[in-house]
């Protein structure tokens, strides 16, 4: 079970002060929080992708988590979203191929749509496509990890003849990819048909909506042939704020939720956390919300965490990793240990999926011989040939 935090990147005033970091105080913090991560003991640090005020979460994702791999030793780098609808597919391959070599293999990415509606016409795109778009740059992004001399036409961008992105991947071992999404069952779909990992960043979402989206997953990953529904790959998201005592916690958190440029002037604290995973109290009541998780979605292979976030200081988001690190991730890693089956496999690293590549055993997309998808499509083919 791996661990992480993921940043969105926001500049908030401090409800307290009215004060707001400047720009490059929150891009150097945001660096500050990744390399406490570690020595906290998370293994996972990502972050989002944005192109407006009031984020200051990078434009170009490989550029801050190229900086962390050299800042870092075990650290995980991510996305909590690579926006696949409105970056061309051969810069994602290109850059994210390049931060796969600087960074020894330590790096995965999610991909997603983003929350932020008017970044397609930025970018040239139609955001009533945002379906397509994430399908067939998928698509593209996919091949051109794993094929030379790409000949390829689609409906979104000009097409390519005898193409070869570079850096080939590192080992010609891909990136471990998520997909992302709190409201597309397509995108579960997605993950599922290429053997990928889904990424639930349900920190809006009630629970039995996540129950839903992460079963539709697992159905298909079986179908389509890629191991049982239970050993699928699954990432929550969730929010955090702890102090010793809850009522501290709830005190001290609030005029920060009251303001959050996310959430803020919506539905009230009590009723956001009792909706949604976001949990204000002690560290052991983190831990038994987030325990509860498992019971949502079954055993699953990452869970991260929001908590840099509505104008909180930067001591005070040192001090809740602190926290964490103590008193939560012992007990979270303890207590989700007990009782996973021994064929639930981990989150997927550099090492296992170049193993499982040598071994012949990478996912086959669409589903390969033996699986329900693919004694479909034989039936389909004999019976249009009669």
């Amino acid at each position: 079970m791996q661990f992480g935090i993921f940043t969105i990147g926001d500049i908030t005033p401090d409800p307290h002060t009215g004060q707001a970091p400047s720009e490059n105080q929150r891009i150097k913090d945001t660096v500050k929080i990744a390399k406490h991560a570690e020595q906290a003991g998370f293994e996972v640090f990502s972050t989002g992708q944005h192109h407006n005020p009031p984020f200051v979460a990078p434009g170009n994702p490989p550029v801050l988590l190229s900086y962390l791999a050299a800042q870092t030793q075990n650290l995980i780098l991510s996305t909590s979203t690579t926006l696949i609808t409105t970056m061309d597919p051969v810069r994602l391959a290109e850059d994210y191929a390049y931060l796969q070599h600087l960074a020894d293999g330590r790096m995965d990415l999610a991909m997603g749509r983003g929350n932020t509606g008017p970044v397609y016409p930025w970018f040239g795109k139609d955001i009533r496509q945002g379906i397509p778009l994430a399908v067939e740059n998928y698509n593209l992004l996919y091949r051109l990890w794993r094929e030379i001399d790409v000949d390829w036409e689609g409906r979104f961008r000009t097409a390519l003849q005898q193409f070869t992105s570079t850096p080939r991947p590192l080992d010609d071992v891909p990136p471990f990819v998520w997909h992302g999404s709190i409201r597309s069952p397509e995108i579960a779909e997605q993950a599922a048909y290429y053997g990928d990992g889904f990424f639930h960043n349900n920190i809006f979402w009630n629970k039995e909506h996540v129950i839903q989206m992460v079963r539709l997953y697992r159905q298909r990953y079986e179908y389509y042939g890629h191991g049982k529904a239970h050993q699928a790959y699954v990432a929550l998201g969730g929010q955090t704020f702890m102090r010793e005592k809850s009522q501290d916690a709830w005190d001290e958190f609030r005029p920060y939720f009251d303001n959050a440029p996310v959430y803020g002037h919506g539905p009230s604290m009590e009723d956001f956390t009792k909706m949604t995973p976001l949990t204000v109290g002690s560290p052991e009541q983190v831990i038994e919300r987030t325990l509860e998780f498992r019971q949502w979605v079954g055993d699953y292979q990452r869970q991260m965490f929001l908590i840099d976030h509505a104008g909180l200081p930067t001591k005070t988001v040192l001090e809740q990793i602190d926290l964490f690190g103590e008193k939560v991730l012992p007990a979270l890693r303890k207590e989700f240990a007990k009782g996973r089956p021994d064929d639930v496999p981990d989150a997927p690293t550099h090492q296992f999926l170049k193993e499982r590549q040598a071994a012949g055993r990478a996912p086959i997309a669409g589903g390969g011989e033996g699986s329900q998808a693919y004694q479909e499509r034989q039936e389909a083919t004999e019976a249009q040939k009669k």
